[in-house]
């Protein structure tokens, strides 16, 4: 079933990014956040990237959405059928992960596109899409995502490998700034940002005194599955839940952190496949 109006497709197609507001209510959104910040798994799982300046960006992945809140969060009618019409196709899970970007000491994004990361795992097209959801409000003080406006159409960029961080050719991207709109993506807890796998972003660090913690869905097309296995899944059929599903599960303390997360040091290649 279409969530999506052929107005809002085009704006996505158009922008390289589209905003859906309040797609989670605050009930959903708390459970969601109070899951994870209480969950020992997602903490002793999270990875370290520093950013160059002295702070660490932390985040914690998974490969397959599993049967508890994150999972239910990943397979909601109303997150993967808005998908699926901006794909066009039928989508399944690339993976999830959760942003941990703590007050005062969350550390900066480098300026790249995703598809800048996973064409090195045999995706020939960057027919995916991300779906960042707030779990706290995203401001300019605690480093809301920034992407710029079209840059989707500027196809794929080069990435270099710089310390722990890959990033886009920064002589293109700032030719790319020069002409292009920068967007600083704010948003409430519980919105939602879907993106294109080619749009330019980056974030920076948090200086100030609240964190911004964010769950990022990342969704392939059916017809675009790799031609080779690596760390992430080829296709999987991916069993969509209804809009109750989420809380239903939430709610039950036996089901709702239910994930197997990956060890990001050791199998993650996307970004070190790069050169440097």
């Amino acid at each position: 079933m279409a969530e999506l109006s052929a107005s809002r497709i085009a704006e996505y197609q158009e922008n390289g990014y589209l905003f859906e507001r309040e797609l989670f209510s605050k009930e959903e959104i708390e459970t969601l956040a109070n899951t994870a910040r209480n969950d020992h798994a997602m903490d002793q799982a999270a990875a370290s990237r520093d950013d160059g300046e002295g702070n660490a960006v932390r985040l914690s992945l998974w490969n397959h959405p599993g049967d508890g809140i994150y999972g239910m969060f990943a397979r909601c009618e109303r997150v993967v059928n808005r998908v699926e019409d901006l794909l066009d196709d039928e989508a399944y899970h690339y993976h999830s992960k959760m942003i941990l970007k703590d007050a005062r000491t969350g550390g900066a994004w480098a300026w790249h596109q995703d598809y800048g990361y996973w064409y090195q795992n045999g995706v020939l097209s960057p027919n995916l899409c991300s779906v960042m959801i707030a779990v706290d409000d995203a401001t300019v003080e605690n480093g809301c995502l920034q992407v710029l406006k079209k840059s989707h159409h500027l196809g794929r960029i080069n990435h270099i490998l710089t310390g722990d961080q890959a990033g886009a050719d920064m002589e293109r991207v700032e030719e790319a700034r020069k002409r292009l709109e920068l967007v600083h993506c704010e948003m409430k807890a519980g919105d939602a940002l879907f993106f294109h796998s080619n749009t330019l972003h980056c974030s920076a660090a948090n200086r100030s005194e609240h964190p911004r913690w964010s769950l990022i869905c990342c969704y392939n097309a059916k017809s675009n599955n790799p031609y080779k296995e690596s760390h992430h899944p080829c296709y999987t059929k991916l069993h969509k839940v209804s809009e109750e599903e989420v809380l239903k599960v939430g709610r039950s303390d036996a089901r709702k952190s239910e994930v197997a997360f990956a060890n990001l040091t050791k199998e993650d290649q996307s970004a070190d496949s790069l050169e440097r």
